[in-house]
């Protein structure tokens, strides 16, 4: 605890009221995650609508700026992962500065130091903007939004012009398949557009500025001899192929320009056949591993949102039985779950000038749902659904191309009245993936899963419609008394058993869920219990245990 820390408390305790970017809770023995998240939200916003850097919420003071101290999350490593909860929930997973303990004379305090919004980005708790209205919380109103909103003053990258490009800058064959593309997209067009010269039709196509050549036709339609323009960011496309092990086995490397290099990347991929174990009529005899338009939107996707001051390239990773899409930035709608089940097109693109010539040449959808129909793609398959990774800056987005356990496909393919968020929140218990608060809620509503956090599994009506009647007694412990007998009786009929023949005994017994560290630790409690209530006692060393009856216990 610094000095910097504990003066910091001082003033705010010497403050004559809380005002929007201070807020005081007694906290005692805990508070409510929600209405923690809620007041992170609107101290955020707070902190940019009053020009603060940051912040405060305090805990274990209360309403008069008396310490009365607070016993929430008293270990350090539960304050630490609060960070993570908040990020799970938040706008582009932002999170505490610091969480500071400080020691006072009447108790703890903690300092839980908020920053302030991003300049035109509103920062929301599990979908929802929050603001304070003097002390009060409140949902943060439209006008603020929008003032938060309209402070981005940080230009669109991609509809800057490049002074010294000109038409012979373009390439002449991706003009004609964005012509091609245009008309497509918007056939009442058709015949006028024939009637366009190039830089009319760039005009209206919203590749150009008054004729002027912008940084997203380089992008799009520019001479791959060109890229110098748009230096120091990198217009390329990576393909790699890598083999089981995860070695390199292959690659190639397409620059501008992008609107054809799309289709030189898909030829790349091999999108094998997956052959499915035909039963009755249920499943077809192949498909292909992925949804071509899934290949098409992911790739068209990272172009649009590429964060091109970050100089990076665009990666296509291949392996077995996955794709991974990679582009650099933020996920600027920060929350993948809400974009899938809301269904909505976003409000804020990072680069909407390049994200509208797209849409003008087919090859994204602004209208929203591109990200949802990946998800329903992998549904109609019955493979898992899509994998999204934010951390470091960048999004990365994996396609599975195979089913991982065929009982668990029969289930989706039989009960359709399965929501898309019960099958999302499934898929995480599928891939042993730790489920939300809300998730875990919602399945447990439903009777979809049982188990202990976070070791849940499909419930046991689901195993029986399924076939998963073995895996669900798997997965299911036996009673406690089954194993402590079961020792009991092998010690009898050998006279002694070591630690390796105790594991041994249980080993595929314990549930599947359990991983070597944790049969283990369930190994070794279970023999500290038979020695506690002296059914058992080790005979040899601590280092090499020979555990033998207690002299007369009966078994």
């Amino acid at each position: 605890m610094s000095l910097d820390t504990h003066a910091k408390l001082l003033t705010l305790l010497a403050m004559s009221a809380e005002n929007e970017v201070v807020e005081f809770k007694e906290a005692k023995n805990g508070y409510d995650f929600t209405k923690l998240g809620k007041y992170f939200s609107a101290l955020c916003n707070e902190a940019n609508l009053k020009h603060h850097p940051s912040a405060w919420l305090v805990f274990g003071v209360n309403d008069q700026r008396q310490v009365v101290g607070s016993n929430f999350r008293l270990a350090r490593k539960d304050l630490d992962s609060l960070k993570e909860e908040i990020a799970n929930k938040t706008t582009n997973r932002i999170t505490f500065i610091e969480i500071h303990e400080v020691a006072h004379a009447q108790g703890r305090v903690l300092l839980l130091e908020i920053p302030a919004a991003p300049k035109g980005l509103p920062v929301a708790y599990d979908g929802h903007y929050y603001g304070r209205d003097g002390e009060a919380l409140s949902p943060l109103n439209l006008e603020e939004i929008e003032r938060i909103r309209a402070q981005s003053t940080v230009e669109d990258w991609s509809a800057v012009v490049v002074p010294n490009a000109s038409l012979v800058d373009l390439d002449e064959e991706a003009l004609v398949v964005a012509r091609r593309n245009f008309k497509s997209k918007f056939p009442d067009k058709a015949a006028e557009v024939d009637g366009w010269d190039d830089l009319t039709f760039l005009n209206k196509a919203k590749l150009t500025i008054k004729g002027r050549i912008t940084r997203t036709a380089l992008l799009l339609l520019g001479r791959e001899e060109a890229e110098h323009f748009l230096l120091p960011a990198e217009a390329k496309i990576r393909w790699l192929l890598k083999d089981h092990l995860g070695n390199d086995r292959d690659y190639a490397l397409f620059g501008m320009p992008l609107l054809l290099a799309v289709d030189k990347v898909y030829a790349k991929i091999r999108n094998l056949k997956y052959r499915y174990i035909r039963e009755g009529t249920l499943f077809p005899d192949e498909i292909d591993q992925y949804a071509p338009y899934s290949i098409r939107e992911a790739l068209n996707n990272c172009i649009a949102h590429q964060d091109y001051t970050l100089a990076g390239r665009i990666n296509v990773i291949e392996r077995e039985e996955s794709l991974s899409f990679t582009n650099k930035g933020s996920f600027v709608p920060g929350d993948v779950r809400r974009v899938v089940m809301e269904d909505a097109p976003e409000e804020h693109y990072r680069n909407r000038f390049l994200a509208t010539a797209m849409f003008n040449l087919k090859m994204v959808d602004t209208a929203g749902g591109g990200i949802r129909k990946l998800f329903l793609f992998q549904r109609q398959r019955f493979f898992p659904m899509p994998d999204y990774d934010l951390s470091g800056n960048r999004v990365q987005l994996t396609l599975t191309g195979k089913v991982l356990d065929m009982d668990y496909a029969r289930m989706l393919a039989s009960d359709g009245a399965l929501a898309l968020q019960d099958i999302m929140a499934l898929d995480k218990v599928q891939k042993r993936l730790a489920l939300t608060a809300d998730e875990e809620k919602l399945l447990k509503a439903k009777t979809l899963i049982e188990g202990r956090k976070p070791n849940f599994f499909i419930a046991k009506s689901l195993a029986q419609q399924t076939g998963q009647k073995a895996r669900y007694s798997k997965n299911r412990a036996f009673d406690k008394q089954y194993y402590l007998d079961l020792i009991c009786k092998a010690v009898k009929e050998h006279g002694s058993l070591a630690r390796k023949d105790i594991d041994e005994l249980l080993w595929n017994k314990l549930p599947d869920w359990m991983d070597e560290r944790q049969r283990k630790i369930k190994v070794g409690n279970l023999i500290a219990e038979l020695r506690r209530h002296q059914k058992i006692v080790n005979q040899g060393s601590d280092t090499k245990p020979s555990w033998a009856l207690v002299t007369n216990h009966p078994v």
